[in-house]
This record gives C-alpha cells, sequence and structure tokens, in this order.
C-alpha cells in the first residue's frame, strides 16, 4: 500500500506566502508524476501543477508565476511553494501521486492525499 500525506496549509493573508509539502510512503517502487490539485466549496477539483519524473512541470494558469512546484525523488516527496496569494487560491489543496509499487511494477495508480486547508484571508 501507499500512503500519501499533505502538510503545510493554513490561514494566511492576502500578499502572502505558504509551502505545501506531500510525502508518500509504503511499498512504493517509482514515482512518475506529482501533482497539486485543489476544491473549493462548490466548484471542481482541478489541477494547480505538476511535475514528471523529468521534473517537467506544468501549471494553471492562474498561478503561473505565484506558485513553484518542485520534488525530492530521494524523499518521495513534492513541495508546493505559493506566494502572492489572493482570496482566490481558497481550496483544500491535494496531492496526487502517479505511482508503482512493489507489488505491481508494471501497472501506476493514483495515490491520493487527505487533502489540506488553505484559507486566504484578511
Amino acid at each position: 500500500q501507499v500512503h500519501v500525506v499533505e502538510s503545510g496549509g493554513g490561514l494566511v493573508q492576502p500578499g502572502g506566502s505558504l509551502r505545501l509539502s506531500c510525502a508518500a510512503s509504503g511499498s512504493i517502487y517509482n514515482i512518475y508524476t506529482m501533482a497539486w490539485y485543489r476544491q473549493a466549496p462548490g466548484n471542481q477539483r482541478e489541477l494547480v501543477a505538476s511535475t514528471s519524473k523529468i521534473a517537467s512541470t506544468n501549471y494553471a494558469d492562474s498561478v503561473k508565476g505565484r506558485f513553484t512546484i518542485s520534488r525530492d525523488d530521494a524523499k518521495n516527496t513534492v513541495y508546493l511553494q505559493m506566494n502572492s496569494l489572493n482570496p482566490e487560491d481558497t481550496a483544500v489543496y491535494y496531492c496526487k501521486m502517479v505511482a508503482t509499487t512493489a507489488f505491481s511494477r508494471a501497472t501506476t495508480t493514483d495515490y491520493w492525499g487527505q487533502g489540506t486547508q488553505v484559507t486566504v484571508s484578511s
């Protein structure tokens, strides 16, 4: 099994910064894509940023230039540095790991964390 845990959410004022972390543990064989999604009340879950095994990155237009995704494969961890936050960034942020396990090395599975709340408010 693979366990994914996010951390780093909280309350921040507009213009402030937060850094989210997400670590995977368990019988991991390889992690390919690491990604952050978010879901605000009444909205669908949307992709915020993703990074591939070769460290290519992809961002939602709404966060380009403000958010930075990075990964540490040695630690099975992905980070999301969020700067210049505004109230529209308020949401539950979820981490997704696309990985293979020691028991299923040829098949990737999406593993999700439980989410961490980010609230941007004065």
